[in-house]
């Protein structure tokens, strides 16, 4: 008989992820953590699910994640890591996040770090999926602070998130020539990211592709950008404000749009492929595209004054 138990929802506004709690039995072992039902890192999107849908994947996540399984999944992450040498302070981070699969405070549990939340952000990125807390008290110091806790479910969850491999991350830097879409000049490689110029929070399940590694030229020009890391974090909080409030937003604060204005097109759906329709016009979304545009105006406006 499986034993689940389904609690109450709780959102967290600051990562736009939405969780579910629950209880799971294993063979008298009880288990409690918060399962992610909104997580635009692996797709999941229950939002709008029904009570039915939403229970099929509890029963889901509660196979995926018995006990039985862990070893398994430990070795399968062993191998992984083992690949990338180089990530010591990220994986510092995982292997105490790895060690019971239960919630770890930041204050009392992990390697001091002034920028934690960095590591758990490369984490999500491998595809991990990662439930936050705020308001948890630590059992060490007892006051309130974030803890953090690794479901073990699969890399890329059970519909699975866009995963990058260091082979196709170098060929997007070679193909798009170290091009900086922000600073709109080419700089070291080192310090870029590829971005994808439509936001992963308002992805669905079929807006994943299933591998990136057979991407054409064409399609690595059409869907991603350059830009740094901290240009990554202020595009991903831009694109979030959007997200929740429907008010597109601008770079450098010059409220230009080269297509729309800052209202979210009422005929244009909040999440899926479709909604890429809205972001087109935005700054943020193609950062050479709206800086051609303008130029365009502002040339356009020389001449006429000349």
């Amino acid at each position: 008989m499986v034993d689940i138990k389904i609690g109450s929802k709780r959102w967290h506004t600051k990562a736009s992820e939405e969780y579910i709690d629950v209880e799971f039995e294993y063979d008298g072992k009880t288990i409690r953590w918060d399962i992610p039902i909104v997580y635009r890192r692996t797709g999941i999107d229950f939002s709008e699910a029904t009570s039915g849908e939403i229970q099929k994947y509890i029963y889901d996540v509660f196979e995926k994640c018995n006990p039985k399984n862990w070893d398994s999944f430990r070795g399968e992450q062993k191998k992984f890591w083992d690949q990338r040498p180089g990530a010591s302070i990220t994986k510092s981070f995982f292997d105490v996040l790895i060690s019971d699969f239960s919630w770890k405070s930041i204050q009392s549990d992990f390697p001091p770090n002034p920028n934690w939340a960095r590591r758990v952000q490369d984490l999500k990125e491998l595809g991990y999926t990662i439930s936050t807390n705020t308001g948890m008290i630590d059992s060490i110091t007892g006051k309130t602070c974030t803890h953090l806790l690794l479901v073990p479910l699969p890399r890329g969850g059970i519909t699975g998130y866009e995963i990058w491999t260091p082979e196709l991350r170098a060929r997007i830097m070679i193909l798009l020539e170290s091009y900086d879409a922000f600073e709109g000049k080419r700089v070291r490689p080192e310090t870029l990211l590829p971005d994808h110029k439509f936001p992963e929070i308002r992805w669905d399940e079929s807006t994943r592709r299933d591998s990136l590694e057979t991407l054409r030229d064409e399609e690595i020009r059409d869907d991603f950008q350059l830009i740094n890391n901290q240009r990554n974090q202020q595009k991903r909080e831009a694109c979030r404000g959007c997200f929740q409030s429907g008010i597109r937003p601008y770079p450098l604060g010059i409220k230009y749009f080269y297509k729309g204005d800052e209202s979210w097109p009422v005929a244009v759906p909040r999440k899926g492929k479709t909604a890429e329709r809205g972001c087109i016009g935005c700054g943020w979304y193609d950062l050479q595209a709206w800086r051609n545009a303008l130029n365009r105006v502002i040339k356009e406006s020389d001449q006429k004054e000349a």
